[in-house]
């Protein structure tokens, strides 16, 4: 059983139960049962409740709980492209300061992935796949962009990725295009890469979540009280 120990650990839980369609939009969850089932204290739950209601994720009912609200392709698309500029720019930036240690680095971590996909390992690879782009963006040595980056990552399903059909592959073609780049220090086609590998996956990811009642195709989010 999950026992996590910290708001975001919660928040984490719940917003991959509403990416893979086990929270549907308009389900109540209610603080002291969530607690309760994840084994924690009211504290982080309600913290972590809000922190999502803050994202649109949630909205707060006087007296009901907390409701899932319902997420549209806008949605999905809106969070690709902020990560694209973001990304892109963060990629770019690393391939004026990537060294040949941090392309090794790079390389393993990629390699790793993908030994991971060919094993079906889903935890494995949302982790390695992190660890790739935080190398990145670290590389690329800018703090407030890597801050905003941090930020929007937690708006996108990255759990929901590898198990859509082809993506492993196409991920894989992206990431090596990113590398390749990189070791050429070539900023441009840094920033061309990392963008592309980002808004590729808005019409897999929305067919994904459209299939599982996870999107709706109108955007309606009120604000959370």
């Amino acid at each position: 059983m999950l026992r996590p120990q910290l708001s975001d650990d919660v928040a984490r839980h719940v917003r991959r139960r509403i990416f893979d369609g086990t929270l549907r939009a308009g389900r109540y969850l209610r603080l002291e049962q969530l607690a309760a089932d994840l084994g924690v204290s009211v504290t982080p739950v309600r913290e972590a409740l809000l922190n999502l209601c803050a994202e649109g994720l949630l909205i707060q009912r006087p007296r009901r709980g907390f409701m899932v609200l319902e997420l549209t392709a806008r949605d999905v698309a809106d969070v690709a492209h902020v990560q694209a500029f973001v990304g892109g720019e963060l990629a770019a930036r690393a391939a004026e300061n990537v060294t040949d240690g941090r392309l090794a680095e790079l390389r393993a971590i990629q390699d790793e992935l993908e030994r991971a996909y060919r094993h079906d390992d889903l935890d494995r690879t949302v982790r390695l796949n992190h660890e790739f782009h935080r190398l990145v963006n670290v590389v690329g040595d800018s703090p407030k962009l890597t801050q905003f980056m941090s930020a929007i990552t937690r708006y996108a399903p990255e759990s929901v990725f590898p198990t859509i059909s082809g993506w492993p592959a196409q991920s894989t073609s992206d990431h090596r295009r990113v590398i390749d780049a990189l070791a050429r220090r070539d900023a441009g086609a840094a920033r061309s890469a990392m963008a592309e590998h980002f808004t590729r996956g808005v019409e897999p990811l929305t067919e994904h979540l459209v299939d599982r009642g996870v999107i709706a195709a109108v955007d309606s989010a009120p604000p959370c009280l």
